[in-house]
This record gives structure tokens, C-alpha cells and sequence, in this order.
């Protein structure tokens, strides 16, 4: 093999002559030729062009040779459409339907089948059809027409006229025989069954009945239709026979998918407003314009996605999701108008380093808002973290634009928390529940937050009434302490270090400062805020 592909390497040697010398130097430069030529074809994804001086490069220019551009194109692995073989079943038939089947099988045109299969669904509705070939006929069926589910459903322009188009199939016959009849007729049962046996070869058929019922006018107002399809399946349950056909879809076609959602979620609202699963199927394919499409048909009132009584739920699941599916998720969320208030619970579940992507949409929705009591006692409830920038910047922007109401409602939660009776709680109950807020909580959050205001660049002029108001209310808390003759063991050293202003410490105060806060005070804010006097001994 060597000696035959390189014989010019393997040919023994020979007697140097001058003749041959010649015709050696002239197959040398022939087979140099030769390679460079080879060379230059097999470099010409790269460039074309042949290797010149610099002086050569404005002729080359001049002569208009431009570098080619390859660009690498998925292959696509052509669908050879292998012919239906019925052989098996077609012999089981009774001669009449084997024959309309049979033209079927010839027909070439979409007109033709529609018109034979117009005359198979009229013999299964004569009362002498025999029901036990009903398998038989649908395994035929779905071999025959299995070319109809390849492929989009949905048209690339969607006009009345394409989307009628586009139903015009032969198994669209069954749907639309269905949508004239009556639920009592006795023929109705009768397809009902057929398309189940039809269901159980070909599953796609069932998104396939969604789509005609959406897009068909002959069907307006008829998708309570596929409830009664799903009960006559081997499934026999509505929601699972809707993730199954949604689930096939999503694999088949997005946009199909994009298309049915509205429809979907108005015909069948129990079976969807509660389902995390039906809403994962959807943002886990879309893209960033068919989610700003989505969000257009909420605003408009087309499409509900989310309900007061199961949305928190659903937030909650989502958080084990992908990053741009939750992202999906809450920008669907907000555009749905339900108060913020209903979801707000889910701040007990979000942890800084695992759920940022909630985190975010959350911070961003709560500065929009005016904080309610709910909403104070959810922020302050997450644990003090030196990492976790989330309470302290959440309270920071409602102290500059909501101080009064913000101050209000955390005296309130101080109160109510001092007033609570103190319980030990073994770890293990502790684990199996939530966090519970508690005084310490509130007081590293609030000298967290007067820390940061204290170290922002001109924060002595925009944020000193911040700074103050949260000075009042941890000297508010103290006094509360006093009042209430609470022993000093109930208090952790750490608490009374936070709360307990030291000169050079973390409660330093300018006289400046000092000077405001007994402004304010006199001024009526801290009448609001100040305890009652004391009516027991005080603390030595």
C-alpha cells in the first residue's frame, strides 16, 4: 500500500545519471507544484488568496479578490417518508371500511382524504358498526396520517384565513364531527371513543385538538370539548391529560405552545392557576419576546396566570428553578395586578446566597411601595448577615421617603414584641418553623441601618433626620425596658451594647445631632414615640 501511494519514496535507488537527474528535478518541481496546489485548496476556508509581497498587495486589491466567509450551518438530517404500512391491521377489517381505507392509503391529495375520511366517520356512526375493530381502525389511522404531526402546526402569519387553512386536515374531520353533534347523541360517545384509541397511537393528537378548537371557527366556543376527550382517554383525569398534551407540545412546537397558554389558562382555570408544573413547561422554552408577549396579553385581560390564593405557592417552588425562568416568573408575577402584600410571606424563604433572583425582583418591587406594618415585620424578620444588604437598603429607602410611617410601625413591632411572653424553645421545634422575629432581630437592623446612613458621603445633610428617628426609636426601646422593669438577664450583653449609646462607640452622637433629636422630640415626633413614664422601681 505505501509502495502504491508513495512510490517516489519506495523506488529503490538507482545509478546517478544526467538524464535522470533531469527528469528527477523536473518531477520534483511538478510534485511541489502539485502539493502547493493541494495546499491552497485545502486552506481556502481560511483564505483564498495566494501568498504575495507587499508591493504586490495594491494589484492584488486592484483586481477586486475578496477573503470568502464560511459560516457553519446545523446539519439537517433529511425526513424520508417511508411509506404507511397497514398490512398488519387493514386485513382485520370488515370489507367495507377495508376498502374506504384502502383509498385512503392511495389517495395523493389533501382533498381526496378529506372526502374518504368524511365517509370512514360515517360508517363508524351506523349503529351496525362493529366497536371491536374501533383499535384496528385507529392503529390504521394513525399510521396513515402520521406525516400530518410532523412539522409546525401553526402558521408562520397568523390571518383567519391561514389558521382555517391550516385545520384542514382529514383527523380534523373527527374534531369538527364532534363539535356539531350533541353530547347526548349517541354518536358522540361513539368518536369520543375513537379518538381515544387514536390517543393511545398517536399522543400528539391530543395538543392537536386544543389547537383546533382555538384557531377553528367552526369550534368557538367549544373547549369544554376536550374535557370530555380527556375523561374518555385511558387517563381519564382532565389535569393529567392537559400536562401531557401541554408537555408534547413543548417538545413539538414553542410558538404553538405561546399560542395556546391565553386559551388555556381562561378555559381551565383550576387545572392551571394552581399548577408551578404548567408554568415551569412554558418559561423553561420562551424567549425574552415571547415572554414580553405573554406580559402584553396580561395587561390587556386575555390571560390570567396567577391567583391571589396560589401564587405565593407557586413563587415558592419556582425557587428551585433556572435563572431565567424565575426571572420570567416574576416579571409575569408583576404584571398581573396583585398586591404585593399577598406574597410578601416568601422573604422567610429566600436566602441571600441561593436566591438572588427573587431577592432582586423583590427589592425592586418594595421601593416602589409605601411599607404597611406586613411588610416592616417580613423585612425585618430575615436574619442579620454582614453580607446581606437587603433589610438595610429596603429600610434606608423607606426612611428617606416614609420615615413617619416607617418609625410608627417599628415602635409598634418593638412594643408587641417586649409585650410577648419569652419561651424557651428547644432546637428541634425551633428547626421545623420559620423565623420568628424577635427584639434582637429588630435592633441590629436598625443600628445596621444607622451605621450605613452614618457612613454615606453627606449623610449629616440628607439622612441626619433618618439617623435621628433611628436613635429615638432604640433610646424608645430602652425606656421601654425601664417601664416595664425587665430584668438586665432578659437582654443579651450584645443587645444592650447596640442599643446603649458609648462616647467613641457605635452610639456616638455629635452635639449637632443631639441638638436635633431634642428639637424633633420637643416637636411633637417624639411625643409619638416616647414611652410611658415609669410606674415601677427602677433598673440600678
Amino acid at each position: 500500500m505505501l509502495r502504491e501511494r508513495f512510490p517516489e519514496f519506495c523506488s529503490s535507488p538507482s545509478p546517478p545519471t544526467e538524464g535522470r537527474d533531469e527528469v528527477k528535478m523536473e518531477e520534483s518541481v511538478s510534485l511541489e507544484m502539485d502539493n502547493h496546489v493541494l495546499l491552497d485548496k485545502e486552506d481556502g476556508c481560511y483564505d483564498n488568496t495566494e501568498a504575495a509581497f507587499s508591493d504586490d498587495e495594491e494589484e492584488i486589491n486592484n483586481k477586486g479578490n475578496k477573503k470568502r466567509e464560511f459560516r457553519f450551518h446545523p446539519i439537517k438530517e433529511a425526513i424520508i417518508e417511508e411509506p404507511a404500512d397497514i398490512t398488519p391491521y387493514v386485513d382485520q377489517l370488515d370489507d367495507t371500511m377495508k376498502e374506504k381505507v384502502l383509498q385512503l392509503q392511495k389517495g395523493s391529495d389533501t382533498e381526496t382524504h378529506c372526502e374518504v375520511m368524511q365517509e370512514i366517520v360515517d360508517l363508524i356512526l351506523e349503529e351496525d358498526f362493529d366497536s371491536e375493530q374501533m383499535s384496528t381502525l385507529a392503529s390504521c389511522l394513525a399510521e396513515l396520517f402520521k406525516g400530518h404531526f410532523r412539522g409546525d402546526v401553526l402558521p408562520d402569519e397568523i390571518t383567519e384565513e391561514s389558521l382555517e387553512e391550516s385545520v384542514c386536515k382529514p383527523v380534523c374531520l373527527v374534531f369538527r364531527n364532534l363539535c356539531q353533534m350533541q353530547e347526548d347523541n349517541s354518536g358522540f360517545s361513539v368518536l369520543l371513543e375513537m379518538l381515544a384509541e387514536l390517543y393511545q397511537k398517536q399522543p400528539k393528537i391530543g395538543y392537536h385538538l386544543l389547537y383546533y378548537l382555538k384557531a377553528s371557527k367552526a369550534a368557538m366556543g367549544k373547549m369544554s370539548l376536550y374535557e370530555s376527550f380527556a375523561q374518555a382517554t385511558a387517563l381519564g383525569d382532565l389535569h393529567t391529560c392537559l400536562m401531557m398534551d401541554m408537555k408534547a407540545c413543548q417538545e413539538d412546537d414553542i410558538r404553538l405552545l405561546c399560542y395556546l397558554t391565553p386559551s388555556i389558562y381562561t378555559e381551565f382555570p383550576d387545572e392551571t392557576l394552581r399548577s408551578a408544573e404548567l408554568l415551569n413547561m412554558i418559561v423553561a422554552v420562551i424567549d425574552s419576546t415571547q415572554l414580553q408577549e405573554l406580559m402584553c396579553h396580561v395587561m390587556i385581560g386575555n390571560l390570567v396566570m396567577f391567583r391571589k390564593d396560589s401564587v405565593l405557592n407557586i413563587l415558592i417552588q419556582s425557587l428551585d428553578w433556572e435563572t431565567f425562568e424565575q426571572y420570567s416568573t416574576w416579571q409575569l408575577f408583576l404584571a398581573h395586578s396583585i398586591p404585593l402584600e399577598t406574597i410578601i410571606p416568601i422573604l422567610q424563604h429566600l436566602k441571600y446566597k441561593e436566591h438572588p433572583e427573587a431577592l432582586s425582583c423583590l427589592l425592586l418591587q418594595l421601593r416602589r411601595e409605601k411599607p404597611s406594618g406586613e411588610m416592616v415585620k417580613m423585612v425585618l424578620s430575615r436574619p442579620c448577615h454582614p453580607e446581606d444588604q437587603f433589610t438595610t437598603s429596603i429600610l434606608r429607602h423607606w426612611a428617606a421617603k416614609h420615615d413617619d410611617v416607617l418609625g410608627e410601625h417599628i415602635k409598634a413591632l418593638l412594643i408587641k414584641n417586649n409585650n410577648l411572653p419569652r419561651k424557651r424553645q428547644s432546637l428541634r421545634s425551633s428547626s421545623s418553623k420559620l423565623a420568628q422575629l424577635t427584639l434582637e432581630q429588630i435592633l441590629e437592623h436598625m443600628d445596621n441601618l444607622r451605621l450605613n446612613l452614618s457612613n454615606t458621603k453627606n449623610s449629616c445633610e440628607t439622612h441626619t433626620p433618618c439617623v435621628i428617628i433611628v436613635s429615638i426609636l432604640i433610646k424608645t426601646f430602652l425606656a421601654l425596658l425601664i417601664s416595664e422593669a425587665i430584668s438586665v438577664s432578659t437582654c443579651s450583653s450584645n443587645l444592650l451594647f447596640i442599643c446603649t449609646p458609648t462616647p467613641g462607640g457605635r452610639g456616638l452622637q455629635t452635639q449637632s445631632s443631639q441638638e436635633e433629636e431634642e428639637r424633633i422630640i420637643c416637636g411633637g415626633f417624639g411625643q409619638r414615640l416616647r414611652a410611658p413614664q415609669p410606674t415601677r422601681s427602677h433598673l440600678p
